[in-house]
């Protein structure tokens, strides 16, 4: 039988399948060098980034998470999250655009039947890109959907909806697509991406991640097969870290944005000889004031990355022992690295300035866009709520719930 998952001929080229952590990680770091490179001209002429997605998929880096039964590296949570700092650190608007893609393979890796599995993971590792179709505008929260797959007149299933901050869907093979079904039971939807009824509006106009492209998805009697409905409402009914990934996924993001962003610091000072006014020294690099400030940075982005690398070590915990204590404990090791990775990022990003210079708001330098792209990611997110689960937890043992979606019915 014809997969529903994958048209071939959409694929460019065949993708190279990685086989292991450390060859993960040295691509990613072969990857950030090229992404950097262009980052900040991508901010300033924004266009969807389909040559820089071309190479991310035929590197082979996006399916380092598929499991070893069906080919993948099945890298461990650790690996995962430093190769998308390693990603976020080179442009973070592109690694935004595959925070979707690894998050719902883990979505498919827990609620996806045995065919769903072979047939998903195996477009991935030919190459194909999941986008995202999950959010919507006009509810009273941002979980309320009003998205359907109902069955038509001759029992044939159809998909109806508007999605908006759809990061990734321009560019994708297969859209995931958050909907409720005639149960009222919460489902995914993979929707290869030229399927008729489905369009994809670039009116994506943010300040910030301007090359994500998180923009309107509109999808209009949408045909759909029922081996295309993973059932995720039984995400519910277990435990599960599911959740807590895709929020270290957000937060690997800031903390690359801020190591970038200090890099970017860092060489302009040491590339400078006038200190600034009011220091009696002769090189900027001997401002006492200067140096204590890129000494406390520093130290902020050394804990950021601890900070990543114990939430990613306690998923990788509860993976192998999943209960509600190790799934629990790992969610709050999540809410601390999210939040600390917010407050240091948004002080370097901001300080940067002070520190460098007036000559560093030149816009031909583009250094702005690390606080607009840091600005603009974390908003989604409201960070005193990781602060008060932590401290929920610490004085009364209360682990955090799962974030539950909801039907809305529409006026």
């Amino acid at each position: 039988m014809d997969s529903p998952f994958l048209n071939p001929g959409l694929l460019s080229h065949a993708a190279h399948v990685i086989s292991s952590a450390s060859e993960a990680l040295e691509t990613a770091e072969t990857l950030r060098l090229f992404l950097e490179e262009g980052a900040a001209m991508r901010d300033h002429h924004p266009s969807p980034p389909a040559a820089e997605m071309e190479k991310l998929s035929a590197s082979g880096i996006l399916a380092i998470t598929v499991p070893a039964e069906f080919g993948g590296a099945d890298v461990s949570f650790e690996t995962m999250i430093r190769v998308f700092q390693t990603l976020s650190a080179g442009d973070p608007a592109i690694t935004q655009m595959t925070q979707s893609h690894f998050l719902f393979l883990q979505a498919v890796r827990e609620d996806g039947s045995a065919e769903q599995k072979a047939g998903i993971f195996g477009a991935v590792l030919a190459g194909a890109r999941l986008g995202n179709a999950q959010a919507e505008r006009g509810g009273g929260s941002a979980l309320d959907l009003a998205t359907r797959l109902l069955p038509d007149k001759e029992g044939r299933l159809r998909l109806n909806g508007t999605k908006f901050y759809c990061t990734g869907a321009v560019l994708a093979h297969l859209l995931p697509v958050a909907a409720f079904d005639e149960q009222e039971r919460f489902v995914l939807i993979f929707v290869p991406r030229h399927t008729q009824g489905l369009t994809v509006e670039e009116d994506w106009d943010a300040m910030g991640q301007r090359a994500a492209y998180s923009g309107t998805t509109i999808f209009e009697n949408v045909a759909v097969s029922p081996d295309q409905v993973v059932p995720h409402y039984r995400l519910f009914e277990r435990e599960s870290i599911f959740h807590p990934f895709g929020q270290l996924l957000h937060a690997a993001i800031d903390v690359g944005i801020a190591e970038n962003a200090l890099a970017d610091a860092v060489a302009i000072l040491r590339g400078r000889i006038r200190p600034r006014l009011g220091a009696a020294v002769e090189r900027a690099d001997a401002d006492p004031h200067v140096l204590l400030r890129f000494g406390q940075l520093e130290t902020r982005m050394r804990a950021a990355k601890l900070l990543l690398r114990d939430a990613a070590l306690a998923l990788d915990t509860a993976r192998a022992d999943l209960t509600a204590e190790t799934a629990g404990t790992a969610a709050i090791a999540v809410s601390a690295a999210k939040a600390y990775a917010e407050d240091a990022g948004l002080a370097v990003t901001n300080d940067l300035f002070s520190l460098a210079g007036a000559s560093s708001t030149s816009g031909a330098l583009g250094l702005d866009r690390h606080w607009r792209n840091l600005r603009t990611h974390t908003v989604h997110d409201a960070n005193q709520w990781r602060y008060h689960a932590i401290g929920n937890y610490l004085l009364t043992d209360t682990l955090p719930g799962k974030p539950v979606r909801k039907l809305r019915v529409k006026p």
